[in-house]
């Protein structure tokens, strides 16, 4: 079990497979890219697997969700997805993308195991994505959540940040896209993940815009505490439902009381909150042949220290040391 001084049992393991994006969003990485880490400091499909097994069969861990940098980087992504499907017990698995390589991968994910998708997608409109990812790819990830969908990695959620002056009037257009096909819109505050250190408190779009914003068209009911958990969205029924749309307010709404998350980085760290500014290094261990239930020993002291919250809510934060590509989001 993975528990902390709080009271708090991690049970949703994210891994990022890879610090590599295909995309610039300028909430993320400079449009230069970053510096990436060397090939031989990132864990290998096996190593990667293995630390996947010991979460599962030793710590509690039930869900297990696939991030990056861009997670359909990874060569070896299928051949994990199908590996970690066969673990007893057979964790829940999901993928967090930007949805370019959809097309080409959602029926082999699926065939592998692969329960569903989130993907992010931030406008309706291919000029604003370009200016926003600095790149010409928005039908690619129109083209990847139709595949997505077709091949049952449902429900598809779509992952949305709003920046001010750019996208922050599309809120009820991109709900109206989302319930005419069937995915489930989740808004998310901007959080402070950016390598370039450029985000700000001031003039960011809050949750009370958001829905402010999509009361002007629809009727908002919230669906409950019950409902949510310990998931970090806050949903409600869009006209009464059966469509839900979520907002993530991370800055406005810390819900880190909630909290049943722990993340391995894609060079083998242990991160016991996104915000962290220390990790834990299992992968030292990894390759000097300890054994599991020394590797799951490091791991627990790891989540045993984190703290009560992320910080977001102090207007001194200070920035993560790592971007969001390195984390795993």
């Amino acid at each position: 079990m993975l528990i902390d001084t709080y009271g708090r049992v991690a049970t949703d393991l994210r891994v990022s497979l890879t610090d590599r994006c295909n995309l610039r969003c300028t909430y993320c990485m400079p449009e230069e890219g970053l510096q990436w880490l060397a090939k031989p400091d990132l864990l290998t499909d096996d190593e990667i697997v293995r630390l996947i097994g010991i979460a599962v069969t030793r710590l509690g861990i039930t869900e297990v969700r696939f991030t990056g940098g861009e997670p359909l980087l990874r060569p070896g992504i299928v051949g994990i997805v199908e590996r970690v499907a066969a673990l007893e017990p057979r964790p829940q698995m999901s993928l967090t993308t930007n949805g370019i390589g959809l097309k080409r991968t959602a029926a082999a994910l699926k065939a592998a195991g692969l329960d569903r998708v989130n993907v992010s997608l931030d406008t309706l409109r291919p000029d604003v994505f370009k200016t926003l990812t600095r790149r010409d790819r928005h039908q690619d990830v129109i083209a990847g959540l139709e595949a997505a969908r077709d091949a049952g990695l449902t429900p598809v959620k779509v992952n949305c940040v709003l920046m001010p002056g750019l996208n922050d009037d599309e809120a009820p257009d991109l709900l109206a896209w989302a319930v005419e096909h069937d995915y489930e819109l989740r808004f998310i505050e901007q959080m402070p993940l950016d390598a370039q250190h450029g985000w700000k408190r001031e003039g960011m779009v809050t949750a009370g815009d958001i829905l402010a914003s999509l009361r002007t068209r629809f009727a908002l009911t919230e669906a409950g505490a019950d409902e949510r958990g310990s998931a970090p969205a806050e949903r409600w029924l869009v006209d009464g439902g059966p469509h839900r749309v979520g907002v993530i307010a991370s800055v406005t709404r810390p819900f880190c009381a909630a909290c049943d998350r722990t993340r391995l980085t894609a060079d083998g760290q242990i991160r016991n909150c996104l915000f962290a500014t220390e990790e834990t290094d299992l992968r030292t261990a990894l390759r000097s042949d300890a054994p599991d239930e020394e590797i799951a020993r490091i791991w627990r002291l790891a989540m045993w220290g984190k703290k009560a919250g992320s910080g977001l809510d102090d207007p001194s934060f200070l920035q993560p040391a790592r971007p969001m590509s390195a984390i795993g989001g």
